[in-house]
Formats: C-alpha cells, sequence, structure tokens
C-alpha cells in the first residue's frame, strides 16, 4: 500500500463509455508552498469531469494532490499543473478544475481552468 505521495495518477475503464455523465470531486484539504514565503497555502480543489474511456481512480488522485505540500507554486500554475495531468491521465471529455484558496495577504484567490477535447490550447 502506497502511502508517500506521487505524481502518477490512476485510472480505470470508464463503465459507461457510451453516455455523457459528470463525476464531481471536492478535495478540501489540499496543501502547496508559496514560493515567495515557503509557507502553506491552503485550498479546496473542485475537479468536475466528463469521462471518455477512463475514470481517474480515487486513492491515486489523493497521493497525487499530496505531493503538493512539498511544492511551491502560485495558484495559477498549480492549478493550470492538475488540470494538465489529470487530462494527460484520463483523456476525458470535458474536464474544469478549480482552486478555491484560502485568504492570504487579505485576498482569497480562486483559479479555473477548463478542457474541452477537441478545443485547442491557445498560447500566446
Amino acid at each position: 500500500m502506497k502511502k508517500q505521495p506521487v505524481k502518477e495518477i490512476e485510472v480505470f475503464l470508464n463503465p459507461h463509455p457510451d453516455r455523457d455523465y459528470e463525476i464531481n470531486m471536492e478535495c478540501p484539504e489540499f496543501t502547496c508552498l508559496c514560493p515567495k514565503t515557503g509557507q502553506p497555502d491552503f485550498a479546496v480543489i473542485l475537479i468536475h469531469y466528463v469521462p471518455d474511456k477512463q475514470c481517474i481512480e480515487l486513492k491515486s488522485l489523493k497521493l497525487y494532490l499530496w505531493s503538493y505540500r512539498n511544492e511551491g507554486g502560485f495558484h495559477e500554475k498549480v492549478v493550470n499543473q492538475i488540470l494538465d495531468d489529470l487530462v494527460a491521465a484520463c483523456k476525458p471529455r470535458r474536464m474544469k478544475v478549480t482552486g478555491d484558496f484560502n485568504v492570504r495577504g487579505g485576498i482569497h484567490t480562486s483559479v479555473t481552468v477548463e478542457y474541452a477535447k477537441g478545443r485547442k490550447k491557445k498560447v500566446k
């Protein structure tokens, strides 16, 4: 049994790939490190997705999110990286990830990123 944080996200076959349905996950104990101060940042990570052929295995998701406890990153970077990693792992039809971070420096931050299969990523 793995009890250490890992970057690998396990998946399993979607039992109903013939139909669109949404899976919603709330991860209320997310922690990462502020890249400026090294202090912990706490957030609720919300994941909404429509699976295609594969679904995300929950225990591996927990261990994956746990891996951020020792990493520094701005909120925007962290939430975008989570989306990229989850999309790479399960290749969903659609996915939205929101990081709802606790107040830091008197400012509440929420970052939402989305993916839709077939839609190109805009790069500037």
